[in-house]
């Protein structure tokens, strides 16, 4: 009784003062949360509140996300009060069996950020299991013979509580030949002895009935009974008896079925069949007889099955020998199972976050993985890491706890997922190991600005292309996925005017397509540059810039301009003056052409369509010089007609055509009366013709020239003054050549102003200046630099009867 008093004492420390002490020490289970209930709580029931424990705000409780991560949910969180439920039925019998302390580990997971909390509830037994015997008879066979103080072991009563609810004693009904005794097996169980008080006589009382009850320590208590029913047998005057009472084996748990345990031996000091004896298993449980087998005639015991010494560490084997008068011995046989490495550790993942964003920063907790190992010792003890990804790392967070976490950055685009292989491996030699694959799928977040396939884009294009039309393609990859992967183009800026921008080109924000608004003219706009830019629709929406140079490529579509001979104010076609002793080579004029166009379109080219006289002038292929070829002959006409044709070097080429009208005289008086009229095609009537017109003219201009003479002397007498002149001395007549200001490149025409004085007493020329629009920079007519037009006729010393004045222009 005093052992069963000292053992309840120890239970109900444990019980119930050991959740007070760990109260008073924190520090015992380093920071877990610990709550105390009873078992068998109805399912929704409060254990306690859990966030205000925690430190956690009910308002944050949808984001963070409290729950219990456990293998199996025995409790529950509160999604809006944050208090831990009892979510499952709680057995202390089932779960913890016979261990004095029950306690629940398991965490509870917060993210946002991910918080870790462990958490212990100590589950308290209550009185809900009756003490409860194997067997509702008990049959016993004692000989008349037997002398009192003789003690027979009876099967223990069983109870699955703990503590003061467990078992506590043992009482037998009021008897005259029997008494009661507990004691206590090796693993501190209860059975009952039955002790004989006084001497049994088969001829007085053959049977005797008793009845035993077991009680247990709870409130109420609960008990338990069974029949013992005792026949008493004629005389056998010697019990069998074991060479010791209690036997001591160790066995190693991998030893094979059939190994031989231990022989118990009884000996029983009568003679013939009263000492045969018979062995048998006494008041043993079902585990024993699964584990071992007993030889009922030797006393040799055998392993039966496998023995494991993570189900049961030790074995307590009651054996009893008995003779045929039916006098019976006891012993016991204490088992030891010694443990070896016969376990691979256990790799349980109780929580996984995935898909991971991959901007996850290092030491994001990616799952949380508990190990076990039921053996015992350094065998027991798991170390526990991750294989061949160096991103990866396990952190031991409490016992048998890790959490995976991230020891780098993240790239979903270089790679999406990641098979992770855990390895768990035990201390034990050999060592033994377990692995499990975790998936970690990383979710894409928007890291990548779209890329173009260039680095800039240059795109020629034909002028007078179609309105619409695709003058070029851009395109540019996002390797980030769905939304952030999809990009659309716009322009953002061009070197040409804002507001027209749209009025020129376009792009296709799906497809990257530029097209041009309308058609462009090379001459006008040679060149323009557009900056594209590609946006994804992440958020925030990353871009990329790229420049697209856009050159308008000419094409031969100006015909060429001729600037000289051009025609008159009045429509009249102009004339060129050649003096008729001119050389060959003289240049006579110069056909100037433009083209608008540019490259081998704007390549000029010269030729001779028509001539009056072919063989009388040659014309220069590229400069357009017009030269004598030979000298003017008699029978050449005075008037010459050449039609010159331009041409460009496009393909096709393009032309325009320009007429010179070529007189041959060696001063203007010679082609005034001429001027007015046309050419006509030469031939020797009308030369002749022209010939006697020509000799009349010159003898009516001698004699107006006498006149004019003879008036001017008259007047130069009466007058102090002097006549003004059209021609200085050292007045060159050869026409000079000049270049427009308005034309950079060609031979510009010429440019003649003729002034004649009529009615004078003195005949002369004076060539004015050129029209203010066309001075050139240098006189064109004159290599005298002192020849400069005098206008002023008030210092003219010979008075004019007249002013008229005729003013010829060639251009």
């Amino acid at each position: 009784m005093k052992a069963s008093a000292g053992r309840y004492g120890l239970v109900w420390w444990l019980q119930v003062l050991l959740p007070f002490l760990l109260s008073l020490f924190p520090g015992a289970l380093s920071d877990q949360i610990r709550y105390s209930i009873p078992e068998e709580l109805a399912k929704n029931s409060v254990v306690g509140n859990l966030a205000k424990d925690l430190g956690l705000s009910v308002r944050d409780l949808p984001a963070r996300k409290l729950r219990v991560s456990a293998e199996r949910e025995y409790f529950t969180v509160n999604p809006e009060s944050g208090d831990l439920l009892v979510g499952d039925r709680i057995d202390r019998e089932q779960i913890c069996g016979k261990q004095p302390l029950c306690v629940l580990d398991f965490d509870t997971v917060a993210e946002n950020p991910l918080n870790i909390f462990y958490i212990a509830v100590i589950v308290q037994d209550i009185n809900d299991n009756t003490p409860l015997f194997k067997q509702s008879k008990i049959h016993l066979k004692i000989g008349e013979s037997t002398k009192p103080g003789t003690t027979f072991p009876l099967d223990p009563a069983l109870d699955s509580d703990v503590g003061p609810n467990s078992l506590q004693r043992y009482h037998l009904n009021d008897n005259e030949y029997f008494d009661l005794a507990e004691k206590q097996a090796p693993d501190g169980r209860k059975y009952p002895e039955l002790i004989l008080k006084h001497s049994l006589d088969r001829e007085e009382h053959s049977f005797h009935q008793l009845v035993l009850t077991a009680v247990d320590g709870g409130d109420p208590p609960q008990s338990g009974t069974t029949q013992i029913r005792i026949q008493v047998t004629d005389a056998n005057d010697n019990p069998p008896v074991f060479s010791q009472d209690v036997y001591r084996v160790t066995l190693r748990e991998d030893v094979p079925p059939g190994f031989f345990v231990l022989q118990v031996t009884a000996t029983d000091q009568d003679e013939g069949i009263n000492a045969e004896i018979t062995y048998s298993f006494h008041n043993v449980d079902e585990q024993v007889k699964r584990f071992f087998n007993l030889n009922e005639k030797t006393g040799e015991i055998t392993t039966k099955d496998d023995l494991d010494f993570e189900i049961a560490s030790s074995y307590t084997l009651s054996i009893e020998a008995k003779d045929p008068g039916d006098l019976a011995a006891h012993c016991s046989i204490q088992v030891e199972i010694l443990d070896e490495n016969d376990c691979a550790p256990e790799i349980i993942v109780t929580s996984v976050f995935t898909p991971l964003p991959e901007d996850s920063p290092p030491g994001t907790v990616i799952a949380l993985i508990k190990t076990r190992d039921r053996d015992s010792g350094e065998n027991g003890e798991v170390y526990c890491q991750v294989l061949g990804n160096a991103k990866f790392i396990l952190k031991s967070s409490s016992k048998n706890y890790y959490k995976l976490v991230t020891d780098g950055a993240l790239d979903r685009e270089e790679i999406p997922e990641y098979n992770l292989t855990i390895t768990a491996t035990d201390g034990g030699k050999p060592p033994l190991s377990s692995s499990i694959i975790v998936t970690l799928h990383i979710s894409d977040v928007n890291d990548n600005a779209p890329l173009f396939q260039q680095t800039s884009y240059m795109v020629h294009l034909a002028e007078n292309n179609p309105p619409g039309a695709s003058i070029a393609q851009i395109s540019a990859s996002d390797p980030d996925l769905g939304p952030n992967g999809q990009v659309s183009y716009s322009i953002v800026a061009s070197d040409l005017e804002p507001r027209e921008i749209l009025s020129y080109v376009s792009v296709s924000a799906q497809s990257g397509v530029v097209f041009a608004q309308r058609a462009f003219d090379h001459e006008q706009l040679r060149a323009f540059e557009l900056t594209l830019q590609a946006t994804d629709q992440g958020s925030p929406a990353l871009s990329a810039n790229v420049s697209l140079r856009v050159l308008v490529g000419d094409l031969n579509d100006n015909v060429p301009l001729v600037l000289y001979p051009a025609l008159g104010p009045d429509g009249s076609a102009l004339f060129d003056m050649v003096p008729r002793a001119a050389e060959p080579g003289y240049l006579v004029t110069k056909v100037v052409a433009v083209d608008a166009d540019s490259g081998h379109n704007a390549w000029l080219s010269y030729h001779v369509l028509q001539a009056s006289e072919p063989g009388l002038f040659s014309l220069g292929l590229r400069t357009g010089e017009v030269r004598t070829a030979r000298a003017l002959g008699d029978r050449d006409a005075a008037r010459q007609r050449l039609l010159v044709a331009v041409r460009d070097g496009g393909q096709p080429p393009l032309s325009a055509t320009a007429t010179l009208h070529l007189i041959f005289a060696d001063s203007l008086q010679e082609v005034l009366p001429d001027l007015s009229g046309h050419p006509e095609p030469s031939d020797p009537q009308t030369e002749l013709q022209f010939y006697l017109v020509v000799a009349l003219a010159l003898i009516s201009v001698l004699f107006l020239l006498a006149v004019i003479l003879a008036i001017s002397l008259r007047l130069r007498r009466s007058s102090s003054s002097d006549a003004w002149g059209c021609f200085q001395p050292g007045l060159s007549s050869k026409p000079g050549l000049g270049v427009l200001p308005n034309y950079s490149e060609g031979t510009l025409p010429f440019s003649y102003n003729l002034c004649v004085a009529s009615q004078s007493a003195k005949t002369e020329f004076n060539f004015l200046n050129v029209t203010p629009e066309l001075v050139p920079s240098q006189d064109l007519l004159c290599d005298n630099a002192s020849w400069e037009q005098n206008t002023n006729h008030a210092d003219a010393g010979v008075p004019f009867a007249s002013d008229t004045i005729l003013k010829v222009s060639f251009n």
